[in-house]
């Protein structure tokens, strides 16, 4: 709102401004110019300057000490200059209008300025309320900043705002990554089994009699820690042990783990489970073969997925991986977090089973290829490739196989005719109607695409793998657990 500074009638805008000055305050006495004088009319006026102010005639003396036009501020050498200026420039303010001419004189309701008319008047009037505009951003500032302060304010604000923004996005990325990653705390695996059961019976697919079954199966699963064995397909290995002896022609020599299970997601756990799965597979492997009988007895059963997390959270506790646990907040159990190679070697060595995590941090052939990673497998499977059967099961152990969101088992590797080497695979994302495939007397070539995986089929950065090859004693434990706090991966460059 403006104030008129005459009658302080509240205005809003600065047009009514102009048009209240021009109607309400313009029927005022003439003033001298040069003093203020106050005439009752223009020859009074006339008489006054010519008596009160001979030539020559000095404008009001500016700081400076330079005489200074009244109207305008132009200041000269003398006052004779300012007088001729005002003459010569303004002399149509100072006459009178003449004789029979009923012109009207403006007086400048601000500063008493007499102007010859209303255009001069409110030209006039704008430059008082645009210095009235200039002070009024003068405050807001802080009063007299400079330029320079107030560009350094301005970029300071922008800065502050560019900040907040930048903390804003980096706060929504984490909440989405705790998501993705299961850290989010919306629970584990079995409140996303029961809600993904309720959406299956919701959709027709599933009948209530059937969800309340498999709901009281899932809570006796979870009350013994044991799993259900509703995602488990056996006996794959030994399928493939007589199909690579009787059917295939351009394989030259396979080696296959000890007798492993497959393990699929299951409702509970789709989206996060496969490392869980994975551990599944390993550990069912492990069970079959003597040798370990003395870390693992005190399991003889497949674990649940939530039963794994609480032997993970129970290495942490004895020491194994701290920085790994920070990375979790020492909490897997009623999570949908994700696990990696890390943290299956920590659960291995805490069962005193000897293993190493190996890093393939970068491609080792052409196109993204990892060679190097397949010649390893081979190596670990047989040291003497040479003479010996044409498939061979090996008392090895798979191997946990870790890349950028995946994880995989390795159950054997094929050496082919010419020389080219081929994995041989366990996705836990692959259904058990899939694997049972590999189980029919009639498998061909087709079937074996789930697990064949060439060198050109695996091009991800990097790769990590987890391969247990014996056991450890209490004592190579202990050493194992504190060369663990200070872990780093071994790379194969």
């Amino acid at each position: 709102m403006l104030l008129c500074e005459l009658c302080g009638q509240a205005l809003r805008t600065e047009p009514e401004m102009r048009r209240h000055l021009l109607r309400a305050h313009l029927e005022r006495e003439p003033r001298c110019p040069l003093c203020s004088f106050s005439a009752p009319g223009y020859d009074e006026l006339r008489a006054h300057v010519d008596s009160a102010h001979p030539e020559p005639r000095p404008g009001p003396a500016p700081a400076g000490g330079r005489p200074q036009c009244p109207f305008c501020g132009e200041t000269g050498a003398s006052g004779r200059q300012v007088e001729a200026h005002v003459r010569s420039r303004h002399g149509h303010l100072l006459d009178p209008p003449a004789p029979g001419n009923d012109q009207q004189l403006y007086e400048c309701p601000m500063c008493d300025l007499v102007c010859a008319n209303g255009q001069i008047l409110q030209e006039h009037v704008d430059l008082h309320l645009e210095e009235h505009r200039f002070s009024e951003v003068d405050i807001n500032v802080g009063g007299s900043l400079s330029d320079l302060e107030l560009a350094q304010q301005l970029q300071n604000e922008e800065d502050r705002q560019q900040g907040l923004e930048e903390a804003r996005r980096e706060r929504e990325e984490f909440q989405k990554l705790q998501r993705q990653y299961g850290l989010d705390s919306s629970g584990g695996y079995k409140q996303q089994s029961l809600k993904n059961m309720e959406r299956e019976v919701a959709r027709g697919r599933m009948q209530p009699s059937e969800y309340h079954k498999r709901k009281a199966d899932m809570m006796e699963s979870l009350a013994f820690g044991v799993d259900d064995g509703k995602t488990k397909t056996s006996g794959v290995i030994e399928a493939l042990s007589g199909y690579y002896q009787n059917e295939i022609k351009d394989v030259r020599r396979v080696w296959l783990s000890t007798g492993v299970d497959h393990f699929h997601s299951s409702l509970g756990d789709k989206g996060w489970g496969c490392g869980y799965r994975n551990f599944q597979m390993l550990l069912s492997s492990l069970l079959r073969n003597g040798m370990y009988n003395d870390c693992l007895r005190d399991i003889t059963l497949i674990p649940c997925i939530p039963k794994i997390q609480s032997m993970i959270e129970d290495a942490w506790k004895e020491g194994f991986d701290p920085r790994g646990a920070s990375h979790f907040s020492n909490r897997l159990h009623g999570t949908k977090a994700w696990i990696g190679a890390c943290e299956i070697y920590s659960l291995l060595t805490s069962l005193r089973l000897k293993c190493q995590i190996i890093d393939f941090h970068k491609p080792t052939g052409p196109l993204g290829t990892h060679p190097r990673l397949f010649e390893w497998v081979l190596s670990y499977y047989s040291s003497n490739r040479e003479g010996g059967t044409k498939v061979v099961c090996t008392p090895k152990p798979p191997i946990y196989m870790q890349h950028q969101g995946h994880s995989r088992t390795i159950v054997g590797i094929e050496e082919r005719k010419n020389r080219t080497l081929c994995l041989l695979i366990f996705d836990p994302g692959c259904p058990s109607q899939e694997m049972q495939k590999l189980l029919k007397q009639s498998n061909d070539d087709t079937s074996l695409k789930l697990l064949r995986k060439f060198v050109g089929s695996l091009k991800d950065k990097q790769y990590q793998i987890v391969a247990v090859d014996g056991e450890l004693s209490p004592e190579e434990k202990v050493v194992r657990c504190q060369a663990s706090q200070v872990f780093t991966a071994a790379r194969i460059p």
